[in-house]
């Protein structure tokens, strides 16, 4: 059975999280990739950031629902995301578009499980962790050729 350690990249393409936005679109495009990992100064995992974040910065504001009661609003859906929302698409750097809840596997994997986590959670590229270093990095394309 195969495993990440079998089909990551490990020479894995990473971004700082001061870095513009600019940057980012800069080095997806000479990489054609469409998401890197973010690492911090010690070069730690601190989230990953994907071209859907950036996409993000252009989309429409939700709103949330809600109404008025004895002169009071009641949210019929969670305020913190719309703050969280505003916060992305005022973005200017990495770290304030980022992913930080970022789901990681280990080099032993299997291919399987990977495709799961993927499909279940429209996730495109998922880091591969030894510990607290980055390993490598498994996308979707990484997953499809496996299987060939």
């Amino acid at each position: 059975m195969k495993t990440a350690r079998d089909i990551m990249t490990t020479s894995v393409v990473t971004v700082k999280p001061d870095a513009s936005i600019k940057e980012l679109v800069k080095i997806l495009g000479e990489h054609r990739i469409n998401g890197v990992p973010v690492v911090d100064e010690n070069s730690r995992l601190a989230g990953i950031v994907t071209e859907a974040d950036i996409v993000d910065q252009c989309k429409k504001l939700h709103i949330p629902s809600f109404f008025n009661f004895l002169d009071g609003i009641i949210f019929l859906e969670n305020p913190a995301h719309l703050e969280e929302e505003i916060k992305k698409m005022a973005g200017t750097t990495v770290g304030d578009i980022m992913t930080t809840n970022v789901r990681t596997v280990t080099p032993d994997t299997p291919v399987q499980d990977i495709a799961t986590v993927m499909a279940e959670q429209h996730i495109n590229s998922i880091p591969v962790m030894e510990g607290e270093k980055l390993a490598g990095i498994v996308g979707r394309w990484d997953v499809v050729k496996s299987m060939v």
